[in-house]
């Protein structure tokens, strides 16, 4: 009976959650924060609809563990290297400014010190689920300041388990006070290094045999197996399980098959995830808001505000604007889910208070629930912001002499905003014609060392009137942006056309839909990067069918010309057609096995009649592991042989009947 009523629970759940988020979907919200308000509804202190919370708990804490070791699978000490300074500087400062001030607060509140340690736990983590798919569906992750929130982030990830460490020694319950704490501090530090040590030498071999075998289910369960006994062990070291999940992903994020494993546990670590949020809402009581809430929402502005404030500190240490450290900073402002672990464990510890406990929940749900809208509407509030603030002094960064901005009276120049790849491509392609051009760049350290190489390169915001004319846009011949921020490419390029309507732009975006919107603004030409990609590949099938050269390029051209109109079918096929290319009348490939029972085994390739009876020309013969490209008329066929044939739809039809022995009436060749 039990079993059937968490079955009846878990049916409410998905069924309410369903209504909800396709509501989210509707307005246009992110689903995680609509699983919290569909716990709120289901909740013990809502409608009531689910029996049994606490087991419901327990399989949220599942949801938990696979966060943990799904974040290990992602991590790498790799990643952590590229993303160092980031990490280090930006998500170290968050951090510890963040506890330490919360902290602070918390006991001139009159809270006692260990508690006061746990709130600043609480507040200084963050959302990583929520950040990282608002800022990827927001197409903002590789900008400025979504690598500065990722950072962020990661640093914060680092930190929940030395938190969960200390968390019985601020509950009282580890022997032996402070030697106590650093004993298990070791331990955990052995664990690691024994982790290490077996990412490195047992599992990735272990794993490669398993592999071998082409079993989808026995590598699946290699991976949860290396998962489990990681979190046993670490549990039986005297360290919790969430750290033996978050070692155990990161040992497999040290083999080769770390993007397998995570492929093969998404779905279950987003539904048991799905379940954790349910949970924190069922926790929420409604009667607190009704009663408290200007303490509520006081509580919300504090956090959040002081988090972004605190978070932009160490953005702006490494010399970035203003406006971007406050954006790196409103990312991250809200309370973690990685908090409610640990508020829980709090107050099963006796840490936490259930009054404390109870006011804590609401806050970091409505600031989960606001992160979205911030993040949508972050540059918005950041541009009214700046016109009562000026936030170039407020928070100028570190910026040395050769960061100025330019002064040079160049004329006739390019202006190339952002140094990645684009940029830097770039910038050697004009350097090789000796035209002049200018770099601007809002990354401190990328400056430097564009500045070593002799690059003409500074730093600056070039969304802001005052660099782009000490840039001199009103001489320039060309502006070309190539930076990764959709909301700066837009705010760059209406600034830039108001202050020189004469100039040439040239905007990169990363998706479609920006065309209409940067055109409208002043952009003469708009890059989108998918539909670049799109005809990069077919240009390259269409040579591998000896297309001539001339005509793939005024395929591209036109296609160019039309703003890639041919290529926006809803249905992913587009309005391209091959046949308006000279000599390709709308070919396809298709793939033939030969069986035992075909009349071509055994015969020459030429006495088949595949070419003169179908029109369908053979481009190349798979047997076993080798692959016979361009075979002769000579070349003799055999049965389990997989034919790759070229032609129309309807030759290739006859084609298949012709394998399988069946009669087709003759084909006529196509003539070149």
């Amino acid at each position: 009976m039990t079993h059937y009523v968490i079955l009846r629970d878990l049916a409410i759940i998905f069924a309410v959650s369903l209504l909800v988020i396709w509501v989210f979907h509707r307005i246009k919200l992110p689903a995680l924060p609509g699983f919290i308000v569909a716990g709120v509804v289901l909740g013990p202190n809502a409608l009531g609809l689910v029996s049994d919370v606490h087991q419901v708990e327990s399989l949220a804490e599942v949801g938990v563990i696979l966060l943990l070791f799904t974040i290990g699978i992602e991590f790498s000490l790799s990643r952590l290297r590229e993303m160092g300074r980031q990490v280090v500087v930006g998500g170290g400062s968050q951090a510890i400014l963040t506890t330490v001030l919360s902290s602070g607060l918390a006991v001139a509140l009159g809270a006692r010190w260990p508690v006061a340690v746990l709130v600043g736990f609480l507040v200084a983590l963050s959302s990583t689920a929520i950040v990282l798919k608002g800022l990827a569906d927001l197409g903002e992750i590789d900008a400025p300041h979504g690598r500065l929130a990722t950072g962020v982030l990661v640093f914060q990830d680092l930190c929940v388990v030395p938190m969960m460490l200390v968390l019985p020694s601020l509950a009282g319950q580890s022997a032996g006070g402070a030697a106590g704490l650093l004993l298990a501090l070791g331990k955990a530090v052995l664990v690691v290094i024994g982790v290490l040590v077996l990412a490195r030498t047992v599992v990735p071999r272990a794993l490669a045999e398993i592999l071998k075998t082409r079993s989808r289910e026995l590598f699946l369960i290699a991976v949860i197996l290396v998962g489990t006994l990681t979190a046993l062990g670490t549990a039986a070291a005297g360290a919790s399980l969430a750290l033996g999940a978050f070692l155990a992903g990161l040992v497999i994020s040290e083999s080769d098959y770390g993007h397998q494993a995570m492929a093969e546990l998404l779905p279950f670590r987003d539904v048991f995830i799905s379940l954790f949020f349910v949970t924190v809402g069922m926790l929420v009581q409604v009667d607190f808001l009704r009663e408290h809430p200007v303490l509520a929402l006081g509580g919300v502005a504090l956090v959040m505000g002081g988090k972004t404030l605190l978070a932009a500190v160490g953005p702006a240490l490494m010399g970035y604007s203003g406006r971007v450290a406050l954006l790196a900073g409103l990312s991250v402002s809200q309370i973690g889910e990685f908090s409610f672990v640990l508020a829980r464990e709090g107050r099963g510890a006796g840490l936490l208070a259930e009054g404390l406990y109870q006011t804590f929940l609401p806050i970091a749900v409505l600031t989960m629930l606001v992160t979205p809208f911030l993040l949508q509407g972050g540059p918005g509030i950041i541009d009214r912001l700046e016109r009562l603030v000026p936030l170039g002094r407020l928070l100028p960064g570190l910026r040395s002499e050769a960061m100025a901005t330019a002064d040079q009276p160049l004329t006739d120049h390019v202006i190339i905003a952002g140094y990645g790849l684009n940029g830097r491509n770039l910038a050697a392609a004009l350097r090789s014609i000796q035209a002049p051009y200018l770099i601007v760049e809002l990354n401190a350290q990328t400056v430097q060392q564009a500045r070593a190489r002799g690059e003409p390169a500074f730093y600056g915001d070039a969304t802001r009137e005052e660099i782009l004319r000490a840039l001199g846009v009103e001489r320039a011949r060309m502006l070309v942006v190539a930076i990764s921020d959709p909301t700066a490419t837009r705010r760059m390029v209406r600034v830039a056309r108001g202050l020189n309507p004469g100039i040439y732009i040239i905007a990169r975006t990363r998706y479609v839909v920006e065309i209409p919107e940067l055109t409208r603004l002043g952009a003469d030409v708009v890059i989108p990067e998918e539909f670049e990609t799109s005809i990069e590949i077919f240009a390259r099938v269409l040579a591998h069918y000896n297309v001539p050269r001339s005509d793939i390029d005024d395929l591209v051209d036109r296609i160019r010309a039309s703003h890639y109109e041919a290529l926006r079918g809803g249905d992913g096929a587009g309005r391209l057609h091959l046949g308006t290319v000279a000599g390709v009348p709308q070919m396809a490939v298709e793939r033939l096995r030969l069986t035992a029972e075909s009349p071509l085994a055994g015969k020459k390739l030429s006495a088949t009649g595949l070419r003169t009876q179908t029109g369908a020309l053979v481009l190349s013969v798979t047997r076993g592991d080798e692959e016979i490209t361009t075979p002769g008329p000579h070349f003799r066929l055999a049965a389990g042989d997989v034919l790759v044939v070229v032609g129309q739809p309807h030759q290739l039809r006859a084609a298949a009947k012709h394998v399988a022995g069946e009669s087709v009436a003759s084909t006529p060749r196509q003539r070149s």
